[in-house]
């Protein structure tokens, strides 16, 4: 097994490494990275029933989604990120103890007793610092998982908590737990930069060597991140199938929307409540049709229309609060 330090924190990036590492290198490696505030979602989440999408939009956090499962979790450069694919063995999968075991040997050293708890998280005492989630290519598997060391935990709380609203989806659902940073529980505590080198260094022991992206390697990362990990299609479209409800009481009367939603786009809306109008409002619920979930292709087309004609006494914009 090689030592890889990814140099870059960009998450789409980052994400994009693992996948080309996993699936075409195909070359035992044990990863170390680093992310800018991102949301990194499982592969079979839905992003709107994780994520308070307006709070990351109005502070630039990336939303990103992974090939694993598993729950949904908050990156920033306080959190360090570690990946490690191997030939896949017969008691591989679901192992946690196993892929965990040099981290936690590692945070024994630093004088910090870190246990598995549950399926796939390590914890110190009842507090969450790691969720690890593994996926498999063939005769490979990529376990991976991140470490709270200073990360901003209002953030996460804030991020990771979706704006109320009734979703039907098979999406799997992030279990919240109390988390807490492993700074914390250390007596005059690194920086995350050098914890980043101590870790890196502890690791490289049992490591054969250290390998670097090359030219063609870098080539084929930025076209992966250009293709998948850098779209909305991927992270935000491939959510799976759901359908949306939402309601408000204004002083002109209650609207609820209703959204049936394939592969991120709208297939079906349905406008309904006790408001007054002076155009059909199946227009409108026409014009959100085929249209992606999303507040900037609505955006697109509700300030177009005169939204008030249709549903008096409120803006696009206030419907746009409404359907996403």
């Amino acid at each position: 097994m090689e030592l890889l330090v990814i140099k870059s924190h960009d998450p789409a990036f980052n994400l994009a490494c693992e996948e080309y590492a996993l699936m075409e290198l195909r070359r035992e490696l044990l990863m170390l990275w680093r992310n800018s505030p991102a949301i990194i979602i499982g592969r079979n989440q839905n992003a709107l029933a994780e994520i308070d999408m307006d709070y990351i939009r109005v502070h630039d956090i990336q939303v990103i989604r992974r090939l694993s499962g598993g729950g949904a979790v908050f990156h920033d450069l306080g959190n360090i990120n570690f990946t490690i694919i191997n030939p896949l063995r017969d008691d591989d999968f679901s192992n946690y103890a196993r892929f965990t075991a040099p981290l936690r040997d590692f945070l024994a050293v630093k004088g910090l007793k870190a246990e598995l708890n549950g399926r796939n998280d390590l914890v110190i005492g009842d507090s969450k610092f790691s969720g690890n989630a593994q996926t498999v290519s063939g005769d490979w598997i990529l376990s991976h998982g991140c470490l709270l060391y200073d990360a901003d935990l209002a953030r996460l709380a804030f991020a990771l908590k979706p704006r109320p609203a009734k979703i039907a989806s098979h999406g799997v659902e992030s279990v919240r737990s109390r988390v807490t940073n492993l700074a914390d529980h250390l007596p005059d505590a690194p920086s995350v930069e050098e914890f980043f080198i101590e870790l890196a260094s502890w690791f490289g022991q049992s490591c054969q060597g250290v390998y670097e992206f090359n030219a063609a390697d870098i080539k084929r990362i930025e076209q992966l991140k250009a293709d998948k990990y850098g779209t909305w299609e991927w992270n935000i479209g491939a959510s799976p199938d759901y359908g949306y409800h939402q309601e408000k009481r204004f002083d002109s009367g209650t609207v609820e929307v209703g959204l049936e939603v394939q592969n991120g786009v709208i297939c079906r809306a349905g406008i309904t409540g006790d408001f007054f109008g002076t155009a059909d409002v199946g227009e409108l619920e026409s014009a959100l049709c085929n249209l992606p979930h999303e507040r900037e292709a609505l955006l697109a087309v509700l300030s177009q229309m005169d939204v008030p004609s249709y549903i008096y006494g409120i803006s696009a914009e206030e419907l746009l609060e409404l359907l996403c």
